[in-house]
């Protein structure tokens, strides 16, 4: 059964059938290649056999820097973290760790910042509840309240009047 290659209505075709298509070009390209070389003359024939070698030995080296490297390893959509050849220390595969303990430390330093500010803060309303005249009773009376939002009166436009018992 042939792949569909016919695009969607995005425009793009199908996953599936890009490689199909990647190895058909492929081997297309291979053929004309083949038969163009048996043509040529013997030095670029020659030229073209030392450009296959080292692209050949870069390909090599290349393969196993991978290899042997720590790193990062995609997984489909996601990425996952590889580790290191078997030789490697203890440090090096555990070294996502330090971040982690940083990140910890951090959050238990700012915790720790909050709270203290917290009990600065109670510490400051006590004190001033406290080193107050007024009992911390008055406080809590519904007229104080209303008092404390009512605007300041000046003492020179309000009669005193003396209550006599």
């Amino acid at each position: 059964m042939k792949a569909n290659t016919t695009p969607h209505l995005s425009g793009h075709t199908r996953p599936e059938s890009l490689d199909g298509v990647e190895a058909r070009v492929g081997l297309r390209i291979a053929a004309l290649l083949t038969e163009r070389s048996a043509a040529a003359d013997h030095t670029v024939n020659e030229r073209l056999r030392v450009a296959r070698e080292q692209a050949l030995a870069r390909a090599r080296a290349l393969r196993l820097q991978t290899q042997g490297a720590q790193g990062v390893a995609s997984m489909g959509q996601s990425l996952a973290l590889r580790g290191g050849p078997a030789g490697s220390s203890w440090l090096q595969r555990m070294g996502f760790a330090l971040p982690l303990v940083v990140l910890l430390v951090g959050m238990f330093a700012i915790d720790e910042w909050h709270e203290s500010a917290q009990i600065q803060a109670a510490v400051e309303v006590d004190s001033a509840l406290l080193s107050d005249p007024l009992p911390p009773d008055a406080f809590r009376d519904p007229g104080f309240l209303e008092f404390l939002k009512a605007p300041p009166v000046e003492t020179s436009d309000v009669q005193i009047s003396e209550v006599t018992e």
